[in-house]
């Protein structure tokens, strides 16, 4: 269906900032090198809501190495999380070689050794976007990171699209890290169930908001308020009812609110529940 003269004229003015958060959370997943406007803007209007911390996801080496330059930059707001996208894995492999994918790994490995780097990620499978063809670029990029965040002892981010068997087969192969994080939550409630009982976290994002999406929900409904955690992945999946607009920190509120009402809590309830994970998992 054709968009709107109105929907057309609002698709690039960004949402207005909502009623602060009685409890301050963070934002666990952000891409603010993709969003309008400086850092320092998009921290002014994330604190005066709430949400006064964010992990920045560099998801390419260039990327990872701006994600840490960031953090050492704001350390009070910022903290960093460095790996090759699923995706990224076998593009490199396939333009470069399979020897410039161990070059590029290295070089994420070393980045991760910085003490603003809380977490390696995000790092997984998709499926989605990339066909059969990429799939062992993708896995061992996977383990390799895996490996990585085990070895330093850093929250592991994944990325999970299309993938959930092999995800957590490949978790259990190799042993998850202390601190293993679903960013983006797309499972259903029987993975959500699974992922409580190995103590994974589940974040989730501004989609569970969409009318389309009741599994999500469903999922929500069963995870236990310990393991949850609250992400914008800005600028994409901006909660309803601003979808298709800019998102960015600054719209947590609205996720977490509508996280609230599905698990039948007080919004400052479960706002101490996430603060609290998102200290153990990348604090």
């Amino acid at each position: 269906m054709p968009k709107s003269a109105k929907a057309k004229a609002t698709e690039h003015v960004p949402p207005p900032l909502p009623e602060p958060l009685a409890v301050p959370v963070a934002d666990a997943h952000t891409h603010l090198d993709m969003q309008q406007g400086t850092v320092e803007e998009a921290l002014a209007k994330a604190t005066a809501v709430g949400v006064p911390r964010l992990v920045q996801i560099g998801c390419d080496v260039a990327r990872a190495h701006w994600a840490v330059k960031v953090a050492a930059e704001h350390p009070e707001a910022i903290w960093a999380a460095v790996a090759l996208h699923p995706n990224e894995a076998p593009r490199i492999e396939t333009e470069e070689g399979q020897g410039a994918l161990d070059a590029a790994l290295a070089e994420i490995a070393e980045l991760a050794k910085a003490p603003q780097v809380r977490a390696i990620g995000e790092t997984g499978l998709d499926y989605y976007r990339t066909g059969p063809d990429g799939v062992a670029a993708q896995q061992r990029s996977f383990r390799a990171h895996l490996r990585l965040a085990k070895e330093l002892d850093k929250a592991l981010v994944i990325h999970d699209r299309d993938a959930h068997a092999d995800v957590l087969r490949i978790l259990k192969e190799e042993g998850a890290p202390r601190r293993t994080v679903f960013h983006c939550y797309s499972g259903d409630a029987a993975m959500a169930e699974t992922c409580a009982a190995e103590g994974y976290f589940m974040s989730f994002a501004g989609n569970v908001t969409f009318a389309s999406a009741q599994p999500l929900r469903d999922a929500l409904a069963v995870a236990p308020p310990e393991l949850l955690l609250v992400e914008t992945d800005a600028p994409f999946l901006t909660p309803a009812p601003f979808r298709g607009r800019p998102n960015a920190p600054y719209l947590i509120p609205v996720t977490l609110r509508a996280m609230a009402e599905v698990k039948g809590m007080d919004e400052a309830e479960l706002g101490r529940h996430v603060a609290a994970n998102t200290e153990r998992a990348f604090g």
